[in-house]
């Protein structure tokens, strides 16, 4: 299995026109009001290009526009519906998040020691995916595959703790 780093859209690169068209869209179509705070609330993600928390956001949104965490949270789902934000994945109790519209599918590999985020691309998992489903007469909708342990810097330091998994 050959292990590709995803080719990275670089900041200001993508069309946050369409994307927050593709927000609009959903938001009308599904019966939801366009507001100044979704708007606000997702611009500020479609900006981000890193992996992030509520409370990042919050901070973030906070310097600039008066909106509430709770806008935040009410927000998200929205979102992760309709295509442009995907959960990644749950850290010290927060769900963490990055943009999804327009990126091509990655995996993670995550250090538990200094809790850095590798981003790899390994189109044959694509194609277990497929297999395994079929075998199990399954319908996928898609998959995430991640990979906890310790970075290149962090091995020969003080063992991490336990991360889970099996």
């Amino acid at each position: 299995m050959s292990v590709t780093k995803p080719s990275q859209e670089k900041p200001g690169c993508g069309d946050l026109s369409k994307e927050l068209g593709a927000f609009r869209t959903y938001l009308k179509s599904n019966g939801y009001r366009v507001t100044r705070e979704r708007e606000a609330i997702a611009e500020a993600i479609l900006r981000n290009h890193e992996h992030f928390d509520v409370d990042e956001l919050f901070m973030e949104l906070r310097s600039r526009k008066p909106i509430s965490k709770a806008s935040i949270y009410r927000a998200i789902p929205l979102m992760i519906k309709s295509g442009v934000l995907t959960e990644v994945y749950m850290e010290d109790g927060h769900m963490h998040y990055e943009k999804a519209y327009g990126r091509e599918h990655h995996s993670h590999l995550r250090c538990l020691n200094c809790r850095r985020i590798f981003e790899f691309s390994a189109p044959e998992l694509a194609q277990v995916e497929k297999r395994i489903a079929r075998q199990e007469g399954f319908k996928s909708l898609g998959h995430k595959f991640e990979i906890w342990g310790l970075c290149s810097n962090c091995q020969g330091q003080i063992a991490p703790a336990k991360g889970g998994g099996s």
